[in-house]
């Protein structure tokens, strides 16, 4: 198989990371864009855009004061994939004080994510996949920057997304066989695995791994909130959003430093458990709280009896420190059922805004989605202005033939997948503004557009 490449351009060139190489064109010039047209028939997406469509794969590394790691990292990334088209790689710079990003240019990475100051993994991850997004990533795979993992494997990590069978795959570590751990720490990663495949209702042998690809619709669905580390919690949104999830064993690399996330493994329990508890209580609130309602309940009742049992039998003594408990426990289950309640309604509500961002990013980051109509647009199909309309596709790789008109962020835009994403505006698209002195399909203002509505008896 040839190096990846970016399909739909003439005279490639090649542009090289180390061992990882690939290729990008650019296009001379736009054609005259045509006026947005009803959907036709023929216009339809495809059931799987995949299939026709080549497939990008970005390899993000979060890294902090990684020089001494890192070329290692990059040297071992796959040239070429099956089922992967294009490989990118982008280095996430969590405030390092090294040369961590001098050494990753001079490897011929290109994409950066930079932050002046430390914000943490869960923060760095994050902004990764934000960037990712932007550059069309249709796969995303997770690396560290400590060359703990094998980027040997980075295949078998995205085939069974690649293939449609899953649409999250893990690293299983193995953590019985890595040689730094100790026994106590393995019992530990264990026990943390369990808890979180109750959490998420999974089966996941090792919850803990950051070795990890993601597909690009699964990353439209999860937030991540914890900064400590995304890890947990995507499993447990991932899990109760019904997410298809895989793990595959790998074998780690020999340890070349201490974590620099956490101090001791005392800490590193506390926040992952921190980190459980919170994204628990986000999607089953009715469960926390119904049991601590339900053992306070079950306390006040057992008080109350026994009081009354001891009265009726004319037992010496008031006894009323079982009145006082009693009481307290049922006001303290009382107050957990209405806690109950709001956190539930507050759940509901969170689904509701994830579903409105899931739209924000499909809209931002999505190429086949549907887009809101400006007013121009709006008057040529005949429909209000801010109706959802499917994107048109671009023209085939090499096809003949005028660009379809898109739609981003409210302004009529022409579609050029020849274009390298670093170079894109919008979602590897160009402005009208910019496609060529033919191109004149700027939006109106209201005064026309009503001018216009009036003269066509609209």
């Amino acid at each position: 198989m040839p190096p990846a490449t970016v399909i739909g351009a003439p005279a490639p060139r090649t542009m090289t990371l180390g061992t990882v190489s690939w290729a990008y064109s650019r296009s001379a010039a736009v054609s005259s864009p045509t006026c947005l047209q009803p959907e036709q028939p023929e216009n339809r997406q495809p059931d799987n855009p995949r299939k026709v469509s080549p497939v990008r794969l970005v390899v993000q590394i979060p890294c902090l004061n990684e020089e001494e790691t890192l070329p290692a990292v990059l040297e071992t990334i796959p040239t070429q994939i099956e089922g992967v088209d294009e490989i990118i790689v982008l280095v996430i710079d969590d405030g390092s004080t090294d040369r961590t990003v001098e050494v990753a240019k001079q490897h011929g990475v290109t994409h950066f994510v930079r932050h002046a100051r430390n914000r943490g993994l869960g923060r760095s991850f994050h902004d990764g996949v934000q960037r990712a997004l932007e550059l069309g990533a249709d796969i995303v795979v997770n690396t560290d920057g400590d060359n703990q993992y094998p980027q040997e494997k980075i295949g078998e990590l995205v085939r069974p997304i690649a293939e449609g069978r899953a649409e999250i795959t893990i690293a299983d570590r193995q953590v019985h066989l890595v040689e730094h751990f100790s026994r106590f720490k393995v019992i530990m990663q264990k026990f943390g695995s369990g808890v979180v495949n109750r959490a998420a209702g999974t089966k996941l042998p090792d919850a803990a791994s950051g070795f990890r690809a993601y597909s690009r619709d699964s990353l439209m669905l999860l937030n991540t909130i914890t900064r400590f580390s995304y890890c947990m919690e995507t499993i447990i949104q991932a899990g109760n959003k019904k997410l298809k999830i895989e793990s595959i064993p790998v074998r780690t690399n020999p340890k070349t430093r201490e974590s620099r996330l956490f101090s001791s493994t005392r800490e590193h329990v506390m926040k992952s458990a921190g980190a459980i508890i919170r994204a628990y209580i986000m999607y089953k609130p009715y469960a926390i709280f119904s049991l601590f309602g339900g053992i306070f309940g079950a306390l006040g009742l057992f008080l109350f009896s026994r009081f009354l049992i001891l009265q009726l039998q004319n037992n010496p003594g008031q006894h009323v420190q079982s009145v006082i408990i009693g009481a307290v426990s049922w006001v303290l289950a009382f107050l957990m059922v209405v806690i109950g309640i709001t956190a539930d309604l507050i759940r509901t509500n969170r689904m509701l805004i994830e579903d409105t961002l899931e739209h924000t990013k499909k809209m931002r980051f999505g190429r086949d989605e549907y887009v809101p109509l400006n007013e121009e647009q709006a008057l040529q199909l005949n429909l209000p202005v801010g109706t959802m309309h499917r994107r048109p596709p671009a023209p085939p790789s090499g096809g003949g033939g005028q660009p379809s008109v898109g739609v981003a962020n409210g302004s009529a835009v022409v579609p050029n997948p020849t274009v390298p994403v670093a170079d894109r505006s919008v979602n590897g698209a160009v402005p009208l503004s910019t496609a060529g002195p033919t191109a004149d399909h700027r939006p109106v203002d209201a005064d026309v557009a009503a001018s216009r509505a009036a003269s066509t008896g609209r």
